[in-house]
């Protein structure tokens, strides 16, 4: 096995990866609350870990993937009553409709499913642990709070301290809390909500202990790699790791990871904003590889910047890429074999704290090689596109028939003379330097469904 190195949240940098098990990885992340549509952060999340775990593997590691599903929590209990559907069914219908999308997505599953309300038992028996050990306590409301005075290494994922921690978070303290900063394990179930006996009475958990239980449940004590968004750091994390640590006495996760966030056309991607892209919207206009190029493009722990060219302009890679494919394919139908430094290449760079971005940049290199090739007639042409298949094909791209590909996502239809019109006009502006010109003729091509990409001599369009 290969020397990795992974970056780490809980130290802020690369360390070299060493298992808790010789040839075994444990790695967890945490899932969708299944309170909504799945949009394209929850795509990015799943894809990016589902890279980490098929590199791992590819690097000879059995890896145990878990993924959860958050299926009762406020907003889902919200959604219930807004719609009138119960909790239960509301999250399972959810659950079928985002599996569906993730499936029309080509990302793998995890090798374990866990849901919250699967595991209930396991919760009832963690939160009681936390009591009897003193981290724990029911508060005169009726529910069970976490107390962060008898964890004193809380914070240290998120580096905030106990001031800190009550910025940005919503604090609700009735007088049944010894401290603001406590959190919920346990909530006293409220009449129309969903619920379970406990000790405690009728309730249900808190989002927190959730993926602490359901973790030890899949794993024990100690897992490798924990994963999940950068919003999720704190409280949601930083919690996990007080719940699990102060249980066991031993540390949790040996390395934790986080993907960036969302923004779109450069603000960040919310609800209030009306900016949310679903993942559903995305593959209805484009193909599965063109989304994961598009995501993939950029190193996984940055925020991710959804721009009205990025998938078009990543479908349009794909099209030229696949359209050499097709002519590589059909002169050289029998010739077999690849080309290891192709694969050396990408397990360099991806060994690096999987860095998807480097791999893909460097297929621009291949490509133009390999249609040089061509043109000569050589069949290291061919060799180069099998490689580049196999070993590409682990971030999910070039696993189509190329023929079929460019039948379906190859757009031949002309531009509209209107189209180029605007295009022309807006490329003179810009020689003029007239921005403001510019600016509004981008705005009128996007109102005709054409995104424009400027290049150093001219511009390319592409449909929306």
């Amino acid at each position: 096995m290969k020397a990795m190195k992974i970056y780490n949240s809980l130290t802020k940098r690369k360390e070299e990866f060493i298992p808790l098990e010789e040839g075994k990885v444990k790695m967890y992340a945490c899932g969708i609350t299944v309170s909504g549509e799945a949009h394209i952060g929850h795509g990015f999340q799943a894809l990016v870990y589902d890279v980490f775990r098929k590199f791992l593997e590819k690097q000879g590691y059995e890896v145990t993937y878990a993924r959860n599903y958050t299926d009762v929590d406020d907003k889902i209990i919200a959604k219930s009553h807004e719609t009138g559907i119960p909790a239960d069914r509301y999250a399972a219908m959810m659950i079928e409709k985002i599996d569906a999308i993730m499936k029309k997505a080509n990302i793998g599953e995890p090798t374990v499913w866990l849901k919250a309300t699967e595991h209930i038992g396991d919760i009832i028996s963690f939160i009681q642990d936390l009591i009897d050990g003193g981290h724990a306590y029911e508060g005169d409301s009726g529910d069970v709070y976490f107390d962060v005075d008898s964890f004193p290494a809380y914070g240290q994922l998120s580096g905030r301290d106990k001031e800190d921690m009550l910025d940005g978070v919503r604090v609700e303290n009735d007088g049944s809390k010894k401290n603001a900063y406590d959190f919920a394990l346990w909530k006293k179930a409220k009449p129309g909500e969903i619920s379970w006996d406990s000790p405690w009475g009728k309730g249900r958990p808190g989002w927190h202990i959730e993926c602490s239980a359901m973790n030890h449940a899949a794993f024990g004590d100690r897992i490798d790699i924990h994963g999940g968004g950068r919003d999720l750091i704190f409280p949601h994390h930083e919690n996990e790791i007080a719940q699990s640590e102060a249980r066991t006495g031993r540390k949790f996760a040996n390395y934790w990871t986080h993907n960036g966030l969302i923004k779109v056309n450069g603000q960040k991607m919310s609800k209030s904003l009306g900016n949310v892209v679903l993942m559903e919207d995305v593959l209805a206009r484009y193909s599965d590889e063109a989304m994961k190029f598009a995501l993939l493009s950029s190193n996984y722990r940055g925020d991710l910047n959804i721009t009205d060219d990025l998938f078009p302009n990543a479908e349009a890679h794909l099209v030229k890429f696949y359209t050499l494919i097709d002519k590589i394919e059909t002169a050289f139908p029998t010739e077999e074999g690849g080309m290891s430094e192709i694969d050396a290449k990408f397990d360099e760079a991806m060994s690096d704290d999987f860095n998807t971005a480097l791999a893909l940049s460097d297929l621009f290199g291949y490509f133009k090689e390999a249609a040089k090739l061509l043109a000569e007639g050589d069949p290291k042409a061919k060799r180069m596109v099998n490689q580049i298949r196999e070993t590409y094909g682990l971030l999910g791209l070039f696993k189509k028939d190329a023929k079929a590909y460019l039948a379906q996502y190859a757009k031949g239809e002309e531009i509209p003379e209107e189209v180029r019109a605007v295009a022309e006009e807006r490329f003179a502006a810009r020689k003029e330097k007239n921005w403001a010109r510019s600016d509004e003729l981008r705005e009128r091509l996007k109102s005709l469904g054409y995104a424009v990409k400027d290049q150093k001599d001219g511009y390319t369009l592409s449909k929306l």
